[in-house]
């Protein structure tokens, strides 16, 4: 998909394909994408640069009820005919902004990561940030959950999981990948190879290039589709396409796709790594003859995302869930360390090419529960810091984290226990974000108070079945 796209590209797109319906998506604060339509007969060139309006204050984390009208404005070149709808539909990603000043809506989270980089652009650190996220998901065949004033349970199941061996299924094949044993078994062990390739279909079909997709570890119906790197607003906007589609996608095939990080006990949960680099006039600023053949810069920029980490782990791991991944086993990096190669460090620096083009760091902390605008900006303004203030990362831990010895590991940081921890570490440390007015105090101020009540005491306040077995009988 070209980025040079322009208005007048996207009207002669809708009259090739016979466009019906235009459909303006916007995100939300926490982190869902959200959508409004229109008949194509009502749209003009005129829209891109004038916007529609629509109620603010209806939208998780926006604007109060008295001063709730907004403006979407549509960018061209996010235009996709989306491949679900039953009707030709054009689909726009939008700007949001203020009807009286024009101004970019802080807490627009697209607009968050275009300041971001404008930003990394200002202070001549870097013209491109590139970006790749690999998401993990579970393919489930049913869900079931309610909490209300004197019950609640949840129930998934798929045909994959393992706990499903004795089910009397007319018959049972018995094909169930073992706990923790989901990496890499062909056909029939991994059914859902099929409809893993009609999602990569689908995503190539609108513009994203997609490079693997696999079966994951867990058992149940785990699965990982990865996509190339970009830019990162395209990319963050690309995060929410390959959402749409996986979700879409397994729901034609009766199933149920969760970005959840946990919803299994005892197995491993959904990651998130996040591939990062920073480029200027061509080259790879990470690039270089220090450890793992990184540079100073990145060395610096390593630095400053594991000193800030705990505060962006708010953004990145930003559901109480994903606390419970970040838990030692099931390869979740709960120790803020860099290294080659050894996936149990928070970064890690991969090494199946030592080449300019290829030379990057990993983040392995985040999740794909995160709001992508807010997560990578995030990661690039605690980079950014780094560099700016020549932050070491320490010695690099290439040992494997998990067997060092009681002392040793003492001394190994580690990430926050819990999405209350997150959000008190960025309470304390979040100026690096305001730098730029990427971040401003409101989006801070905004995200914290959200979290806390919607999320974190909304949980606490609630019975969960384990006391039962652990406290009933006292």
């Amino acid at each position: 998909m070209s980025t040079e796209r322009t208005a007048k590209d996207v009207m002669a797109l809708m009259e090739r394909e016979k466009v019906e319906i235009v459909d303006f998506r916007f995100m939300d604060f926490p982190g869902m994408w959200q959508h409004f339509s229109i008949p194509a007969t009502e749209f003009s060139e005129d829209m891109f640069a004038e916007g529609l309006g629509f109620d603010g204050s209806s939208i998780r984390g926006w604007q109060a009820i008295n001063e709730s009208d907004m403006l979407v404005k549509p960018v061209p070149e996010t235009a996709f005919i989306d491949p679900f709808t039953a009707h030709r539909t054009i689909v726009l990603t939008c700007n949001i902004c203020d009807p009286i000043t024009g101004e970019d809506y802080t807490r627009d989270p697209r607009n968050i990561a275009r300041k971001a980089e404008n930003y990394i652009k200002s202070v001549g650190v870097a013209d491109t940030v590139f970006v790749g996220p690999e998401a993990e998901f579970f393919i489930f065949d049913d869900v079931r959950f309610e909490q209300n004033e004197h019950s609640g349970f949840y129930f998934v199941d798929s045909t994959e999981g393992r706990w499903n061996t004795g089910r009397d299924e007319g018959p049972n094949l018995g094909y169930k990948p073992r706990y923790k044993e989901g990496y890499f078994p062909v056909a029939p062990s991994d059914s859902m190879q099929d409809i893993r390739s009609e999602m990569v279909l689908a995503m190539q079909s609108i513009g994203i290039p997609v490079e693997a997709h696999h079966h994951e570890v867990a058992t149940g119906g785990q699965c990982e589709i990865d996509m190339r790197f970009a830019p990162m607003v395209m990319m963050a906007d690309s995060m929410l396409k390959y959402k749409y589609i996986v979700k879409n996608t397994a729901r034609k095939h009766g199933k149920t796709v969760t970005f959840m990080p946990k919803p299994l006990w005892n197995d491993n949960g959904s990651g998130m790594h996040v591939h990062m680099s920073f480029w200027k006039g061509g080259k790879n600023l990470f690039y270089g003859d220090g450890y793992a053949g990184l540079s100073e810069t990145a060395l610096y920029a390593i630095g400053g995302l594991l000193k800030h980490a705990p505060a962006v782990l708010a953004f990145t791991n930003p559901t109480t869930n994903s606390y419970k991944r970040l838990v030692p086993g099931f390869e979740a990096p709960v120790n803020l360390a860099y290294s080659r190669r050894n996936r149990s460090a928070a970064v890690r620096i991969p090494m199946y090419s030592n080449s300019e083009k290829a030379k990057r760091f990993e983040f392995r902390c985040p999740d794909p529960s995160c709001n992508p605008y807010l997560a990578f900006s995030a990661m690039m303004m605690a980079a950014i810091d780094g560099i700016q203030n020549k932050i070491q990362p320490g010695e690099p831990l290439d040992k494997d984290i998990y067997d060092l010895p009681p002392q040793e590991a003492a001394k190994v940081e580690k990430t926050p226990g819990t999405l209350r921890g997150a959000l008190e570490s960025l309470e304390r440390d979040h100026d690096f974000l305001l730098k730029g007015d990427v971040f401003t105090p409101d989006v801070i101020e905004t995200w914290i108070d959200y979290k806390l009540t919607n999320e974190v005491l909304a949980l606490d306040l609630r019975p969960h079945p384990w006391e039962f077995a652990l406290y009933y009988d006292i």
